[in-house]
C-alpha cells in the first residue's frame, strides 16, 4: 500500500496544469535494473563508505555476490534484478573485514536504504 502526500491547507494562486497534455510525462517506468543499496545517517545523509563493502546472500546463506560501496553510501549488486523476487541477506563490512551491518531486504524491492 502507499501513501499519497497530502495537500497543504493554504490556497496556492498560480495556473494549473493541463494534465492531458502532458500524460507522456506521468507515466511511471522503472529506472533501476539491479538491486541498489544505500545506507544513510537517520536524518537522510549518506554516508561516506569508502573502503567499505557489501555481501548478498540467501536466506539458506550461500552468498550470491560481493560489492564495493561508492563515496556517497551506495552499492549495486549487477548480478541481482530488480525487482527481486525473493529476500536476501545483505551484511555490510567496513575496511578492515569487521561485519558492520546486517540487513534483510525484502522481495519486490528495487532499492532498500539502511537507516542505523
Amino acid at each position: 500500500m502507499s501513501i499519497c502526500p497530502t495537500h497543504t491547507h493554504k490556497k496556492v494562486r498560480g495556473r494549473r496544469l493541463d494534465v492531458t497534455r502532458h500524460k507522456h510525462l506521468v507515466r511511471p517506468i522503472r529506472r533501476l535494473r539491479h538491486l541498489t543499496i544505500v545506507w544513510t545517517s537517520p536524518t537522510g545523509v549518506p554516508y561516506n563508505t569508502r573502503g567499505f563493502y557489501a555481501t548478498v546472500s540467501t536466506r539458506s546463506g550461500r552468498v550470491i555476490q560481493t560489492a564495493r560501496f561508492d563515496r556517497y553510501g551506495v552499492v549495486v549488486f549487477s548480478k541481482i534484478h530488480a525487482p527481486t523476487t525473493c529476500s536476501y541477506i545483505v551484511r555490510v563490512y567496513c575496511k578492515n573485514g569487521e561485519l558492520f551491518r546486517q540487513v534483510i531486504v525484502p522481495a519486490r524491492n528495487q532499492t532498500f536504504v539502511i537507516v542505523p
